[in-house]
């Protein structure tokens, strides 16, 4: 099973940064025990804040992959090109989010990509990446 993980803007920044949102662990140690618990599973992990370069990756391993875990972050919020790339590929994806996207701000409880995701996991903390991940299994 192949499953790659996506996070988009700012998400290299966990660990640092709001920590009281998005916590105090960076992405590298979660992914890091990840592995380590999911040995059967060929996981692989991309992050990049240029919309551009997710929508190329998507294109990359849509057709391939048995899943595509996917943290947009604000792109969430804002990108119709990230979502037709959803659409247009065949691998299924779950959008995740770390924090509860409804406890925030206005902007944020609307998806442009949700309707071409499998799922939506928000609000467990990293653990909504392991959430995601179970659910290809």
């Amino acid at each position: 099973m192949k499953i790659q993980i996506i996070n988009g803007p700012n998400l290299n920044l966990l660990g640092k940064r709001e920590p009281g949102i998005y916590g105090s662990e960076g992405f590298e140690s979660f992914y890091k025990q990840l592995l380590a618990k999911y040995p059967e599973v060929e996981l692989s992990y991309y992050q990049s804040n240029v919309e551009g370069e997710i929508i190329n990756k998507l294109h990359e391993i849509g057709f391939d992959y048995d899943g595509i875990v996917l943290n947009a972050g604000a792109y969430t919020h804002t990108s119709v090109a990230i979502a037709d790339a959803i659409a247009g590929i065949k691998t299924p994806v779950i959008e995740v989010h770390i924090s509860n996207v409804y406890a925030r701000e206005e902007f944020r409880h609307h998806s442009m990509m949700a309707k071409n995701c499998k799922g939506i996991i928000t609000g467990f903390g990293l653990m909504s990446y392991e959430l995601a991940l179970k659910s290809f299994l």
